[in-house]
């Protein structure tokens, strides 16, 4: 009895807002892994039954009954207007949430609306974090994000131990918002090697070199990163279905953009790199991965 006990102490309720590629399979570690007590709300709700079937957890009507009671809830939805419809607009989250409960917000989403919820979670007596994710659906399905956080210290060691469930490094960054600014940062980081990897496969296939060799051998050097040990063969083969989507990047790094102008940062590689993307777009490679810069060089 005792152990049960033990263990079961560990278990909260918990809701998962938003069932998408990132938030299924967040939502399935939270119960199998986490071992929660977890009911899910998804705009589609053949998406949110086959959830609770697979997973023997519970689904709701709206994001507020979804919330009712929880300890934590999670929101995983598409962009800044998404995300204000689940928590702050009818039917949303912060109208059913108890006093002392705490929101974790995984959607990439802007500082401003990070801050913003913040502090309507704090009238209501309710605990905020912004803590946007990074490792793609990989990530997402062996259950080993990383996880950028924003907010107040009390309320983070609170809720890492459940975010634990379905990352491998967890991390608070700093004040509200600060979760969202570190995503950003990834995603600068990410959008300059793609473009130079990319550059760099083309150089070398024009110069009729011997892509796989030529990678074996600089990898193991400076020029090593994680997108060219994941993506050089498949981009080397000009396939681009493997992860994050150029709509979803492009999204990205508009809020990156649009940060940048109001902080006065000056992120000339990232805007050159935006609109490649956005020339992929026009070659109808909206649901590429963000590999698929190479496609343009290509053309």
């Amino acid at each position: 009895m005792h152990s049960i006990h033990e263990r079961n102490s560990h278990m909260a309720k918990v809701a998962f807002i938003g069932l998408g590629v990132m938030g299924y399979p967040m939502a399935g570690h939270l119960k199998v892994k986490g071992g929660h007590d977890v009911t899910v709300y998804n705009r589609t709700a053949a998406k949110s039954a086959a959830w609770a079937e697979q997973f023997g957890g519970k689904s709701a009507p709206t994001p507020a009954e979804a919330a009712k009671d929880a300890d934590f809830v999670f929101t995983c939805v598409g962009n800044d207007d998404d995300l204000r419809s689940v928590t702050s607009a009818k039917d949303g989250v912060l109208q059913s949430m108890k006093s002392g409960a705490i929101l974790i917000d995984n959607t990439t989403a802007s500082a401003d609306v990070a801050r913003e919820l913040h502090a309507a979670a704090k009238e209501k007596g309710i605990g905020f974090i912004d803590a946007p994710v990074s490792g793609g659906q990989a990530g997402a399905e062996n259950g080993v994000l990383t996880v950028m956080c924003g907010g107040d210290e009390a309320t983070y060691a609170r809720a890492k131990p459940v975010i634990d469930a379905f990352a491998r490094m967890v991390g608070l960054m700093g004040a509200p918002g600060a979760g969202q600014l570190t995503k950003m940062i990834n995603q600068i980081c990410i959008a300059g090697v793609v473009q130079g990897l990319a550059e760099g496969i083309h150089f070398g296939k024009r110069a009729g070199l011997d892509i796989e060799k030529v990678i074996e051998v600089i990898s193991k050097g400076a020029a090593g990163s994680w997108q060219m040990e994941n993506r050089h063969k498949t981009m080397n083969e000009g396939k681009y279905d493997f992860g994050f989507a150029i709509d979803w990047m492009r999204k990205d790094l508009g809020i990156v953009l649009s940060e940048a102008r109001s902080n006065g940062a000056r992120l000339p590689v990232t805007a050159l790199v935006d609109q490649f993307y956005g020339d992929v777009q026009a070659m109808g490679g909206n649901r590429w991965d963000t590999s698929s810069l190479l496609a343009r060089l290509e053309k």
